[in-house]
């Protein structure tokens, strides 16, 4: 072959593959591109597509213990994988940042726990979906009422938008060891807890109860006992209560303290007195007040902000399932669940303690209790319970006991006795100066509220609660020597 044709031939070899590659990259350009959730295949007989993985972001006011058990549990499940659900990222701030948090974040899928009200202003201010679907196959069995407190909330419409998930209720624990020891009856009403019954075993205490300002629970029950006695003879009762119990920090050391029988009695949300039957079982007893209580649904909710609606849904059905409501019988946690049928499980045959207490619980005797009355005295009322019963206690149990030990020993009368536990425990004989007038006021419930938003200026409650104190202290001193103390 000539040069000159090697040469030409070379030239069309040399041309041609850069045409054949130019044309491939111009036709490469027209081609659309990969689906994301449909990567290319690798040439190995090509791969299934692959879900989205979905972390849930839940909003919650149950504790970290009870969310770590449920999280496990809940991962593990068959509803999980069905819905590619992997991981759940709680967040659990105050109640009262909720709101802002939801609306902050923009991303939350649900709400769960933290009582009717927080879920009824999250309804208010519009952040509430209402569920759907498959969702309602296990809402539609629960009940609509639990002892006359609603189980579910409807729209305007119908629809549900936030379902109770567990039951709460408040009352007292008793320890039946203590009791026959120290001869005392078993109490079964609020009121008991005030009789000088209790204070006959003085200075040792047989009640335990907590600060309001550092107990939710506890001052919840103290707003109960005021809504069904009114406001002077809650008071009354509530004083006496603190005269005839030590006063703990915290609910649990009061729950710990029935257990191991230091007190006879304590005042308990349910879960705590559940948890004492079975750590002391025939001894600790969870006590329902015949003389009234509340019951709760503690809600569960879809919120707006959801970018996960189908598996957020998948998960509250879960949680409101048997399997899901099992968490609750944990002896550990204890909660009261919401769906019976989970008494039907193994695990559920296992807790007939709890199955007995959820019956109970449904004939529990109940109160018209107003959340908006007792918020609107709240932080009054923590406040004046800490200034004029848990500071100036052994002023307060001084006086009581010279006036049990006066009755008993036939030194004073019956109505001298009631005339002098009234002058003691009566708010409205309570006579201080009123740092917004500088006038003599008392304590009446109007005035409770007047100061209300007050009492988060710290000058303010720090100022109020002094003077508080110090007229407490005074009035006490002048019915122990009423009786010669």
């Amino acid at each position: 072959m000539s040069g000159s044709i090697k040469y030409s031939y070379m030239l069309f070899v040399v041309i041609a593959l850069a045409v054949a590659i130019g044309g491939y990259f111009v036709w490469q350009s027209f081609q659309p591109p990969p689906s994301p959730s449909t990567p290319p295949s690798s040439g190995g007989g090509g791969q299934p597509p692959q879900p989205k993985q979905i972390t849930l972001v839940v909003i919650s006011r149950h504790g970290l213990d009870i969310l770590g058990k449920v999280e496990t549990a809940f991962l593990s499940s068959p509803v999980a994988k069905k819905y590619n659900i992997t991981a759940i990222q709680w967040l659990t701030p105050a109640a009262h940042l909720w709101v802002s948090t939801i609306n902050a974040r923009g991303d939350i899928d649900v709400a769960w726990g933290g009582g009717p009200v927080l879920f009824d202003t999250l309804y208010s201010e519009g952040l509430l979906k209402p569920l759907s679907g498959s969702v309602l196959n296990v809402v539609n069995k629960l009940p609509d009422t639990i002892s006359g407190s609603p189980a579910k909330r409807f729209d305007s419409k119908g629809n549900i938008v936030w379902v109770g998930a567990a039951i709460s209720s408040f009352g007292f624990t008793i320890n039946k060891d203590y009791l026959k020891t120290y001869n005392l009856p078993e109490p079964d009403e609020w009121i008991d807890l005030a009789n000088e019954t209790y204070g006959l075993t003085l200075p040792r205490t047989s009640v335990g109860a907590a600060n309001a300002v550092t107990s939710t629970s506890n001052t919840r029950m103290y707003e109960i006992i005021i809504q069904r006695y009114g406001w002077v003879d809650g008071w009354k009762i509530l004083t006496l209560i603190g005269a005839n119990a030590e006063i703990y920090d915290q609910s649990e050391a009061v729950r710990e303290s029935v257990i191991s029988k230091r007190i006879g009695v304590g005042l308990t949300i349910d879960f705590y007195g559940y948890t004492a039957q079975i750590q002391a079982p025939g001894v600790a007893y969870y006590v329902l007040p015949k003389d009234g209580t509340i019951v709760n649904a503690d809600p569960i909710a879809l919120l707006k902000t959801s970018k996960n609606v189908e598996a957020a849904q998948a998960f509250i059905e879960w949680v409101l399932s048997p399997e899901g409501q099992k968490i609750w019988l944990d002896p550990n946690v204890n909660r009261m669940p919401i769906n019976v049928e989970v008494f039907n499980t193994p695990e559920g045959k296992s807790r007939q303690d709890l199955y007995l207490q959820y019956n109970l619980t449904l004939k529990a005797a109940t109160i018209d209790f107003s959340d908006e009355l007792a918020s609107s005295y709240e932080q009054t009322l923590m406040w004046f319970f800490d200034s004029t019963i848990v500071k100036p206690q052994a002023e307060l149990r001084s006086a009581w006991i010279k006036l049990i030990q006066a009755k008993v020993n036939n030194k004073i009368s019956q109505e001298k006795f009631k005339e002098l536990v009234d002058n003691l425990t009566n708010p409205t004989k309570l006579t201080f100066i009123d740092p917004l007038t500088n006038k003599p006021t008392t304590f009446t419930m109007e005035y409770a509220q007047k100061i209300n938003s007050y009492m988060d200026d710290v000058d303010f409650r720090t100022n109020i609660c002094s003077i508080w104190r110090n007229a407490a202290i005074a009035r006490y001193q002048q019915v122990a020597s009423a009786v010669g103390g």
